[in-house]
């Protein structure tokens, strides 16, 4: 982009300003018809999204902390969402393996503006042992499983030049070895503790419905407001 082409700061606020939220009719939901665990209500959201066209409602944000207690945030993959909790997976050595080796502890986002949607997590996280199956790495593109392949991720790239021929090599590594392992790759799970459905009204009346896990395992609801 050239400097011509960037807007200038009175620009950005006009564009910014401009945009709609929810510009489409929004599902009711009752909370009182949750199911008594969170799991159930987030297939059936998930479920809902997709059916909605949804741009890849598998996406989400996934929040850590570094080594001063500061937060991180990115967007990553769901792999699965069971009565264990919600699965990701990424490589132990990355920036987000090593913050979660030394604070095992994160939070999910997911947004759905097609619904109007949007379902937070937050609890410890877990390695999955025994290691999970590599089919899930098989089953994704080339253009996927390179960069889990290629170990770990390469900091500080001085140039684009230098980024075009890692990308390369770890394709050409993916398409030539399609079943090797990834040493580092390793699946992580959110046991939640906390999760919250929330329900946009174009009216403002969200409803946003929050799931406290219990000492015996059993979950207890309430709403909050505003």
């Amino acid at each position: 982009m050239s400097e011509a082409d960037t807007p200038t700061p009175h620009h950005f606020r006009d564009l910014l300003h401009a945009q709609r939220v929810w510009d489409t009719e929004l599902p009711s939901f009752d909370p009182a018809s949750a199911p008594a665990a969170p799991v159930p209500l987030f297939h059936a959201w998930f479920a809902e999204a997709v059916a909605a066209g949804q741009a890849e409602p598998h996406t989400m944000s996934l929040a850590t902390s570094d080594a001063e207690g500061l937060p991180d945030v990115r967007t990553l993959m769901l792999h699965d969402a069971d009565e264990r909790g919600w699965h990701f997976a990424t490589h132990a050595t990355s920036a987000k393996g090593r913050q979660l080796a030394a604070r095992p502890y994160a939070a999910l986002g997911f947004y759905w503006p097609a619904r109007g949607r949007q379902v937070r997590v937050r609890g410890p996280v877990v390695r999955c042992t025994p290691p999970p199956s590599p089919a899930p790495l098989h089953a994704r593109a080339t253009g996927a499983r390179a960069p889990a392949r290629a170990g770990a991720p390469i900091e500080g790239v001085a140039t684009a030049a230098e980024l075009h021929r890692a990308a390369d090599a770890a394709w050409d590594r993916a398409r030539a070895e399609p079943d090797a392992k990834a040493p580092t790759w390793t699946r992580y799970v959110v046991e939640p503790a906390e999760v919250e459905f929330f329900q946009g009204d174009a009216r403002r009346r969200h409803i946003r419905l929050r799931y406290r896990r219990q000492e015996d395992g059993g979950w207890t609801r309430e709403l909050l407001w505003p």
